[in-house]
């Protein structure tokens, strides 16, 4: 029988299912779709079966965190021709050519992550002004749903609301920019520090005050966290830290996520008010790079002692990548360390960005700690569903193509033994990565590559296989009744780097590892009610506007219509001027 579209019947029979929302370890039994979703039961004489005995049963991939698309990584694009070489992606009678490793090309970014079984990703790092391009090359990669996140940390009315005290009216706008921008949460890069850097300049703590807007670090955060309070909005603030790849950085890290710990969260969030993004990158000790040192442990600490942090990994794997933000002065910085060469940009009243090539050497000392960092936190938070769920900060610390050895170190110990033997001799003593003996079970896997996420993330459908949920699955030829994860480690990494199927809303898009189908995958994005008030605050500002973008106010918002596939979640203020 050939293997159904969306509208088909699919009978998933005989998996080992790890299913962590739903409380399912590594039982054997059946998963039925039909019209896309989970349900309770298909007739199998009328289903597409997929005998899955010995196999690993999951719930599609969710990456919370990964620059796939937009202004930024086009110029990634443009800045590398050498990275064009690497990887080539063939075309076939049902995928298009495409080029690249780091910073693959829109396509290629949409087939490798549904060969790895990864069907949902979010895109964290969108120039509101630029949104436009953005969702052109969302637009164009496939298979895959998605998200992108607008970047209101260092908006300059964003900041000059919340340094006159005007939070209600801050919410009114930050929700006009999600829906103008057709975003689904709020993005803060080094708050304060973009706008310093129009100025040459940096933030150094959370109390230093901007130029020119009389608002610190701290008061951006706390502003934009209770504005995400006021909006309901389905994630948390998604917050890349001040003073991030700076020796000495970790005590901003704890620092930030405890500005916040007496905001309520929402009614998807619950008790969390905060997911601080790719905290390797922000898990430095020492007073220099000669004293550089992993701090992983007190970061973890402090989120195992409390419950409204999320964050993910930003973890480091040996290689040749890009490295792209919109932390300029970070990226400037990263340019004057290595003299490679540089992209910095500024996004008029919004944000800035870089783009600097790099490659992370397992012989130097700084990369090594780096290595160990990422898997440090992963290992060392005590409750998964709170992280770090698995990311590369792609492409910074990696492509998200190496998901696969980051799960094969989380799962073996003696898998990283055999990588500590080869990194720089004196980067061991300033980790803790060789004291820890703990090795991730497939469950565990299942929650920070999947349900953790999708949890983080307010989405509703992704994440699990109950009934109702999006028929987003992902089955690996590897029986865990069979393979010892921590001894046959290289079994692991491979079983996750080509799925033995990956069905995506109820079709069958990947088959032993290749694509067999490249259907559209949805945007998903936010739009909040507003109360007739607010969106009067919003229309206030047209004067301002004017003076201060080449955009025109009525040409500045995207028409759902300019989506691919548009998925829109409505949220209800709770405003009350």
């Amino acid at each position: 029988m050939a293997a159904p579209r969306a509208s088909g019947a699919i009978l998933i029979k005989n998996g080992i299912v790890f299913d962590p929302m739903n409380g399912i370890n590594g039982e054997r039994m059946d998963i039925a779709i039909r019209d896309g979703k989970i349900v309770e039961d298909v007739p199998e004489k009328k289903a597409y079966v997929i005998d899955a005995s010995g196999m690993i049963v999951m719930p599609g991939g969710v990456d919370i965190h990964a620059h796939i698309a937009g202004p930024e990584v086009n110029a990634g694009r443009l800045l590398r021709p050498e990275d064009h070489f690497v990887d080539v992606e063939p075309k076939t009678a049902v995928t298009r050519a495409g080029v690249g490793r780091s910073v693959p090309s829109t396509w290629t970014t949409g087939y490798r992550y549904a060969r790895m079984g990864w069907t949902y990703v979010s895109n964290p790092s969108m120039p509101p002004l630029e949104a436009r391009h953005t969702h052109e090359e969302l637009n164009d990669t496939p298979i895959i749903d998605k998200a992108t996140y607008p970047l209101l940390g260092d908006c300059w009315f964003v900041m000059e609301f919340l340094a006159a005290g005007m939070v209600e009216e801050c919410a009114a706008y930050v929700a006009w920019m999600l829906w103008a921008t057709k975003g689904y949460a709020i993005k803060l890069v080094n708050p304060g520090g973009l706008e310093c850097w129009g100025f040459g300049h940096n933030v150094k703590s959370l109390d230093d005050v901007v130029p020119y807007f009389n608002i610190t670090p701290r008061e951006i955060i706390r502003g934009l966290a209770r504005v995400n309070h006021l909006l309901d909005l389905p994630h948390t603030i998604h917050i890349h830290t001040n003073r991030l790849g700076q020796p000495g950085n970790w005590e901003i890290t704890v620092q930030t996520m405890d500005c916040v710990r007496d905001i309520p969260g929402t009614s998807s969030t619950g008790k969390r008010s905060i997911h601080v993004t790719h905290v390797q990158f922000s898990a430095f000790g020492g007073d220099d790079w000669a004293s550089m040192c992993s701090m992983a442990a007190p970061i973890a600490r402090y989120v195992n002692m409390h419950d409204h942090v999320t964050m993910d990994m930003g973890a480091v794997v040996p290689g040749d990548t890009t490295t792209m933000t919109a932390d300029g002065p970070f990226q400037y910085g990263l340019h004057e360390l290595t003299g490679n060469k540089w992209i910095n940009h500024d996004v008029e009243t919004e944000t800035s960005s870089g783009i600097v090539p790099y490659r992370y050497r397992r012989r130097s000392l700084v990369n090594a700690v780096q290595w160990a960092i990422g898997l440090e936190l992963a290992l060392l938070v005590k409750d998964p569903w709170r992280g770090a769920f698995i990311t590369t900060d792609h492409p910074n610390g990696a492509p998200f193509t190496t998901y696969p050895r980051v799960i094969e170190w989380l799962m073996s110990a003696k898998a990283r033994e055999k990588t500590l033997k080869r990194v720089h001799r004196g980067a061991i003593k300033r980790m803790v990565l060789p004291s820890i003996d703990r090795e991730l079970t497939f469950y565990e896997i299942a929650i920070l590559s999947r349900a953790g996420p999708a949890r983080a993330l307010g989405l509703e459908g992704k994440g699990h296989l109950g009934v109702g949920a999006d028929a987003d699955v992902a089955i690996y030829a590897i029986d865990p009744e069979r393979v010892d994860p921590s001894r046959d480690h290289r079994a692991v990494r491979r079983a996750f780097e080509r799925a033995a199927w990956t069905i995506k809303e109820g079709q069958v898009v990947v088959r032993d590892g290749q694509v067999v189908a490249a259907p559209e995958g949805r945007t998903i994005w936010v739009q909040v009610e507003l109360p007739e008030w607010a969106q009067e605050v919003v229309h206030s500002i047209g004067e301002a506007w004017t003076e201060r973008y080449t955009m025109s106010f009525d040409n500045y918002p995207i028409p759902e219509e300019y989506l691919a596939r548009s998925h829109k979640v409505v949220r209800k203020a709770r405003l009350g001027l």
